[in-house]
């Protein structure tokens, strides 16, 4: 009977384990909206919420906000005046952090909050500071009509009239299910403001220590989806390879056979200063599908099937009679292709095939270029949605004259997201105006909330986005380095429908452009968004300036821990590199410095320096890269590079431990979701539980 007891109580206690388990909230953070949207800029503040300047509300909203206040007929002010402060809180520029979504893992469902996070602090006992409590005591026994409080308890629509006290006994339930604190994973509301808790160390490491690994020059790293060492790298020229990494202070090198190619592309891909391969993705699903994908260029004049629209058309009011081309270049010779192939293995083992079926499966994207330059080019899949995202530059010339970058009809100057899984009939593609075999996502911004945009566009305004990368510990942050022209290289935080201002910004800066057949985009028609880090051409060299940016990752290995958590990018000289922090974490304001770095004494492969400076000589850094551990790689014209221990070149690391550089392997990449440190350790309490129970 006792038996029989404990294990009803346990199955009882186990349950709630569960549900509490897997149900977990997501984290966006930085100022963004419900709408997954950045916040607008005001031009009058709100009459009712009376936000000023940035708002995820516009008047619209803001009215039908004081509709909802009105239909509750609180008669209590004290109460009034709370539940008007919690029910703005949707015009907060951190609401889709507020009302962060409660995800479930057993469905891969998610549902948005009712209410927002109310800063709570009854677990650290500072009373004083506890917003949710002050909720509790001075709304408990108020009659509210149209309650959002009871839609949040009853994860129903709200009853016609209740109280907090006929859904929850004390304050300690109610703010158990509401509330929440401000910590490095998490903000929450404290009644006037976001609330955010800064922890952040500012100064900045001493330097950036970096070893040897490789002679070779490549423009892309990709890590094997398998999880394991191994690494894909792409040359310009259009070839592929599988190699492998060494371990940290292991003294080995890239083990790579170039005799041994996964992919030649070189019969197809049109190769020279500003073309080539520009890009790899893997699927997510590659281990069990072998799908993969290449972004490259080709001349229509030498390869047949290359031949795709002219992004230059009447239909984004271009005339090729004003393109202003040179040495008789044909209009739109050179195309933008994306295309899918395939790893030549049998299809339940695909993660191990050492090479690929050289025919392409599918052309997912085809594009003819107005002129010769600034068309980017990288694709990621988006580790959170699984789409396809493809970087585009603005077309080129001086100054974007046909304002590419800011016409809505036009992909140029965009980044792209694009579901390769569902592909389109012919009469799909056509009615569409699609470029190629790919399906339009449904939460795209043209279908959601600006219906001027072409339907595969989701951030406009760049002008060469060269390097993107998702911040692997937080997925929501996706951050662009944007070729500047003039003055200004930056890296922006790319967000839905985001504008990042290109040709009426530079970076911060307003941008002149001296000539314009293509028109003009009116100054107060957008919604600009400025960089979050970036420097000036002057700050690399006096003499020369900058060359143009190169984007980076955010450092999440052990190795150095006092770059962890630091967003990494440099110059494309190779002479500069910075490495920014976000202050308060999740607040999206970064502040970033520029860091010297140095090559390692006992790097594997010796290191150059730089004439007349003692700086490693890495020639053009093209790109930077991550592996399945985490570590930071730099793809450079005169080898591949590593970060590694600060020590190794004399700098100084308080936390650094020699005998636990390295982290912990990320595993298998798939659509499925990914279990964290804290998920692991709450799996291995709840097998605690199955096993006392089936011992009962």
């Amino acid at each position: 009977m006792i038996a029989q007891m404990m294990g009803s109580l346990l199955h009882k206690s186990l349950f709630s384990f569960l549900f509490h388990l897997f149900l977990l909230h997501s984290s966006s953070s930085f100022p963004l909206c419900t709408n997954s949207r950045a916040p607008i800029r005001l031009n009058t503040p709100l009459a009712f919420c009376s936000y000023n300047g940035s708002s995820c509300c516009n008047a619209t909203e803001d009215a039908e906000l004081q509709k909802q206040f009105s239909s509750m007929n609180i008669s209590d002010s004290a109460c009034g005046s709370i539940v008007k402060l919690i029910l703005c809180t949707k015009c907060d520029p951190y609401s889709s952090d507020l009302f962060t979504v409660e995800t479930n893992l057993f469905t891969v469902e998610t549902k948005a909050r009712k209410v927002p996070i109310l800063c709570s602090n009854e677990k650290s006992n500072e009373a004083s500071m506890d917003f949710c409590c002050k909720v509790w005591n001075t709304c408990k026994n108020e009659k509210i009509q149209n309650s959002l409080f009871s839609a949040a308890a009853s994860a129903s629509e709200p009853i016609s009239s209740s109280k907090l006290t006929d859904h929850w006994k004390s304050s300690t339930e109610f703010c158990k299910a509401l509330g929440g604190s401000a910590d490095t994973e998490s903000i929450c509301f404290n009644g006037t403001s976001v609330s955010f808790k800064n922890t952040v160390d500012l100064n900045p490491p001493q330097g950036i220590c970096v070893e040897k690994i490789g002679n070779g020059s490549y423009l892309s790293m990709e890590p094997h989806p398998d999880g394991s060492n191994r690494v894909f790298l792409s040359d310009q020229a259009g070839l592929i390879w599988l190699a492998s990494v060494p371990t940290q202070d292991s003294g080995g090198t890239l083990d790579l056979n170039e005799s041994n190619i996964f992919l030649d592309l070189t019969d197809t891909v049109h190769a020279d200063t500003e073309f080539g391969v520009m890009g790899l993705a893997f699927h997510p699903n590659f281990t069990k599908n072998g799908r993969f994908f290449v972004s490259f260029n080709c001349d229509k004049v030498q390869v047949a099937s290359c031949s795709g629209r002219c992004s230059c058309n009447s239909e984004v009011g271009c005339d090729p009679s004003k393109l202003d081309l040179v040495d008789g270049d044909q209009l739109c010779r050179y195309q933008s292709v994306v295309s899918e192939f395939t790893a030549n293995s049998s299809s339940s083992t695909p993660s191990e095939a050492t090479s690929a079926i050289p025919s392409e499966v599918r052309r997912i994207f085809t594009m003819g270029l107005p002129y010769t330059g600034h068309h980017a080019g990288q694709i990621l899949f988006g580790p959170e949605d699984g789409y396809l995202y493809f970087m585009m530059g603005d077309g080129g010339n001086k100054g974007d004259p046909f304002n590419f970058a800011q016409n809505k009809k036009s992909v140029l100057g965009k980044i792209m997201r694009l579901d390769v899984n569902k592909i389109p009939s012919s009469s799909e593609i056509n009615d569409l105006g699609l470029w190629g075999n790919y399906s339009i996502p449904k939460d795209n911004p043209s279908s959601t909330d600006d219906s001027e945009l072409l339907p595969e566009i989701w951030a406009l305004g760049l002008r060469n986005p060269w390097r993107c990368s998702f911040d692997s510990k937080r997925p929501s942050y996706f951050f662009c380095g944007d070729v500047g022209e003039d003055t200004y290289e930056e890296i922006n935080l790319i967000s839905k429908g985001g504008n990042y201002g290109w040709r009426l910004y530079e970076g911060p800066h307003l941008f002149h452009p001296s000539w314009t057949p293509g028109g003009n985009t009116s100054l107060n028609s957008i919604n600009q968004i400025f960089p979050v880090m970036g420097y000036n051409h002057s700050s690399v060299n006096n003499k020369e300036g900058s060359a143009s940016i190169t984007g980076g990752y955010v450092y999440r290995s052990n190795t150095d821990p006092c770059l962890n958590g630091r967003f990494v990018y440099a110059d494309l000289y190779g002479e500069a590199m910075w490495a920014g922090i976000e202050n308060p974490k999740l607040s999206g304001i970064y502040n970033s410095t520029k860091l010297p770095f140095s090559c390692a004494k006992d790097t594997p492969i010796a290191c150059e320096t730089i004439e007349g400076s003692s700086l490693p000589s890495m020639g053009i850094v093209y790109s930077f890269a991550e592996d399945n551990d985490g570590e930071i790689y730099i793809l450079a014209s005169k080898g591949v590079f590593r970060l590694v221990r600060p020590s190794r070149c004399n700098y100084s690391c308080a936390s650094e431990s020699h005998t636990d550089t390295a982290s912990p392997p990320r595993g298998t990449s798939s659509s499925t979701a990914k279990f964290t440190s804290i998920h692991l350790k709450l799996m291995l309490f709840l097998s605690s539980f199955i096993i006392l129970f089936n011992a009962l």
